[in-house]
């Protein structure tokens, strides 16, 4: 039966849980057959097989146990942050910061980010505004992610919504972007920040490069209420992030992928890849971490391409340079170790020659647009 509140909740079909809708998911989630499957494999790979029948109702009972406790939104970020502890410990030499303090609480802003890890990026920008006692974000996530019912369940329980970009045809395509737009918009105007990356898909090499579609995507609720762009894009609060990882888990994976498009025209993803990507990104190691957020983008600008470039020179200029980039760019700097540079070179020896030199080219780049 239909509510008055489900008439009226025009964006239920994309937006995160809310508390109300917390209980009931982590039921489902619970119930998941695949998930549970999922868990077992991950945490006893050599005993599943045999042993699957005996596991997984003791997998059930203890996340009944872990999560008992959680009935709201902010319950189940004071989960995610526990396990950001731990991830943090294990896999990376430390996670820095640095432009918190341009952000003020209670206000929303449009986070506009370097995307180099599906799950990682905005649960690094999240790990920094939790430990400074702000919001966390909104954080868009495409519906090409989310093939798995658990998927979106785990998603949308954690503030995700949903970016549909199964959309085909110019109708359907223009109604999905303006919804899109307009919950930004919403969400902006009642003080929830938003991540979004800065274009469709990761970074595969390294060049990040704010796609201005994204920029014309946000400026259609703007159209909708007769504001300029220049006038509606400065009401969005756009704060360019850049994300630095010393190690990225997914270069060797990422290279191949660029190597097969251009030796054989195209890579073909298998079924579950996204997911082991999403997987690897978690607990592959890191090296250090730092978060740039930069200052609001206050200026007056005339076209998307205008404000696209300002928020790649932002995203460029914020990039944290490691040694890995400055070996890969060959790079003088007195400030690169003998074991720093003795890691970086185990870690290309240690990739395909195939793709090895494509690889260097990814961790090279950032280095090449600082100078530029």
């Amino acid at each position: 039966m239909t509510t008055v509140l489900d008439d009226q909740d025009r964006y239920k079909e994309i937006r995160p849980y809310n508390d109300s809708e917390v209980p009931a998911a982590i039921e489902r989630l619970i119930s998941d057959e695949e998930l549970i499957s999922a868990v077992a494999r991950f945490r006893f790979p050599h005993a599943v097989n045999y042993f699957g029948w005996l596991l997984k109702p003791l997998i059930r009972r203890a996340l009944h146990k872990r999560v008992a406790n959680v009935r709201t939104v902010d319950d189940v970020q004071q989960q995610v942050a526990h396990f950001m502890e731990q991830m943090i410990a294990k896999t990376t030499d430390g996670v820095t910061y640095s432009g918190l303090e341009n952000l003020q609480s209670g206000k929303g802003y449009l986070f506009i980010s370097n995307h180099r890890d599906i799950a990682m990026d905005p649960a690094f920008v999240n790990w920094g505004l939790y430990q400074c006692g702000l919001d966390t974000v909104r954080i868009a996530i495409g519906d090409n992610l989310l093939r798995k019912p658990c998927a979106t369940e785990l998603m949308r329980l954690n503030k995700s919504f949903i970016v549909k970009r199964s959309a085909k045809g110019p109708r359907e395509m223009a109604k999905t972007f303006s919804e899109l737009s307009s919950y930004i918009a919403d969400s902006l105007q009642e003080g929830h920040s938003i991540w979004i990356a800065q274009k469709e898909g990761r970074a595969k090499d390294g060049d990040d490069r704010t796609d201005p579609a994204i920029l014309k995507m946000f400026y259609m609720a703007g159209k909708q209420k007769k504001l300029g762009f220049v006038e509606y894009m400065q009401q969005l609060n756009i704060v360019p992030v850049a994300i630095s990882y010393e190690y990225d888990p997914g270069d060797e994976a990422k290279a191949r992928e660029l190597y097969e498009t251009s030796t054989h025209g195209s890579y073909q993803k298998s079924e579950f890849e996204d997911i082991e990507s999403i997987v690897s990104g978690i607990i592959g190691y890191k090296g250090r971490v730092h978060v740039s957020v930069g200052k609001p983008l206050t200026e007056g600008f005339e076209t998307p391409e205008e404000l696209a470039l300002a928020i790649d020179r932002a995203v460029h200029s914020q990039y944290r340079l490691f040694a890995s980039n400055l070996l890969a760019a060959d790079a003088a700097s007195a400030d690169i170790t003998a074991e720093q540079r003795a890691q970086f070179e185990q870690r290309m020896a240690a990739m395909d020659p195939k793709w090895r030199e494509i690889a260097k080219e990814t961790y090279a780049r950032p280095v090449e647009n600082q100078r530029s």
